[in-house]
This record gives C-alpha cells, sequence and structure tokens, in this order.
C-alpha cells in the first residue's frame, strides 16, 4: 500500500501545474497564506495523503451528504486515487490553490499530525480537503467551505463518511489497506450511492473491529492564518 502510494504522489506532480502557478499569482498579489493540519485520531486506521484546496464560496463542494459522490471523489474514497480529483480542481475557475498534505512516510499513521500551507486572496478565502480511510472499502474524511479565519485558527472535528460508491464487504478481496493490500477491487453493485456518515468496522469480514474500527470524530482539521 506504501509502496502504491508513493507512485500515486509522483502522479499528481503533473497534475498541480496549473494550481501552483494560480498560487503564486496569488502570492505575488498580496494574498494570504493558511496553514491546514489534519491529524489522525483513529487508533488502526491509516489515513491517506490528503487533497486540500482553497476556493470561493461558489465552487462545487467536494461532497454533500446524501447526495452521490462525485465520480473524482469515489476514487479517492475507494482506492485513495487523488490524481483525477486534483486535476478537476486545479481546472476549476472557483479554486484557488490545491495542495497535497503528506505524513512522514507519506500516508498519515493514527496520532500523527500533517500540515501544508495554502494560498488565499478575495473570494478564494474557503478550505476543502478529502482523504481515504485506507482500511475501508470506500471511507474518507473530510471538511468542506470552511471560511478561513482572518486571525487565529478554525477547528473541525469531522466524522469518517461512506462514499456510497461501493459495498461495506469487508473482505481483505476488496481492501486497499492493511492487512489486505489489495486496490483496485471494487465491489459497487448493491452499494448506497450516495454519501453518508460510515457506520465503522461491524466485523462481517476479514477486518477486525478491535484494531481497524473507530470512535467518530476520526480527524482533528485545524486552519490557521499563516504568519
Amino acid at each position: 500500500m506504501l509502496k502504491t502510494q508513493f507512485r500515486r504522489i509522483a502522479l499528481t506532480a503533473t497534475t498541480l501545474v496549473a494550481a501552483l502557478s494560480l498560487a503564486t499569482a496569488a502570492q505575488a498579489a498580496g494574498g494570504q497564506r493558511y496553514t491546514v493540519s489534519i491529524t489522525n485520531l483513529t487508533k488502526g486506521q491509516i489515513i491517506s495523503p490528503a487533497v486540500v484546496a482553497s476556493h470561493s464560496e461558489d465552487a462545487e463542494p467536494l461532497f454533500i451528504p446524501g447526495r452521490p459522490a462525485s465520480a473524482e471523489l469515489a476514487k479517492v474514497a475507494e482506492d485513495a486515487m487523488l490524481d483525477d480529483l486534483i486535476y478537476k480542481l486545479s481546472h476549476s475557475a472557483d479554486v484557488l490553490d490545491v495542495k497535497t498534505i503528506l505524513g512522514a512516510g507519506g500516508p498519515i499513521m493514527p496520532g500523527e499530525t500533517a500540515s501544508v500551507e495554502v494560498e488565499g486572496l478575495g473570494h478564494h478565502r474557503f478550505i476543502s480537503l478529502v482523504a481515504m480511510l485506507v482500511s475501508t472499502n470506500d471511507a474518507f474524511v473530510g471538511i468542506r467551505n470552511v471560511e478561513a479565519p482572518a486571525n487565529g485558527t478554525v477547528v473541525r472535528m469531522p466524522p469518517a463518511y461512506d462514499a456510497g460508491s461501493e459495498v461495506n464487504t469487508e473482505l481483505c478481496t476488496d481492501i486497499p489497506g492493511p492487512p489486505c493490500e489489495m486496490p483496485g477491487v471494487r465491489v459497487t453493485e448493491g452499494a448506497e450511492g450516495y454519501v453518508y456518515v460510515h457506520p465503522g468496522i461491524s466485523g462481517i469480514g476479514d477486518l477486525d473491529p478491535s484494531v481497524r474500527d473507530w470512535r467518530n470524530p476520526v480527524a482533528r482539521i485545524s486552519i490557521q492564518r499563516a504568519k
């Protein structure tokens, strides 16, 4: 899983060019920088590298509970495939900056905090973020349309969400993260079809709830105006 993540991280570099140019322009125009941090609060779930974007209030939400996940979000939630979402965000007129938050080894391990700085400018002062809980079928953690603070820090404590794009089999044949390491396998027939708060690991398959289950919230996400 970790080697696969590193290959995917390398691929995302080519999709960031447009966003980086916008961020550079924002910095030159006197924009504001924000430090976005995510802490993995679970005991046994690895969180994938996270996609974070600064954008206007008019930007398309990364997810809406009760509605179907976009194809780009589903790829993040099912297999931690970030490229398509980064590409989509980087080519949106409503998005200013797109970054990937990496843990010390790539993924964000239980108890670890990882951070990145994003640029903001004018109306582009809203922050959204998504990342996968990798020992699941299609669980993710995220925030959407959080207004960055003029001063100080804003904190969100989100639950795990289910993308509703894959059945929660909890079988190793369908799980990309430890202990299974089976990326790219999806069971979509009979999936819920909409985003909702994930019920957790129930023990119906190969995943041990005593290791892989969680209690919400699964992450602490902070947005701080950088000095």
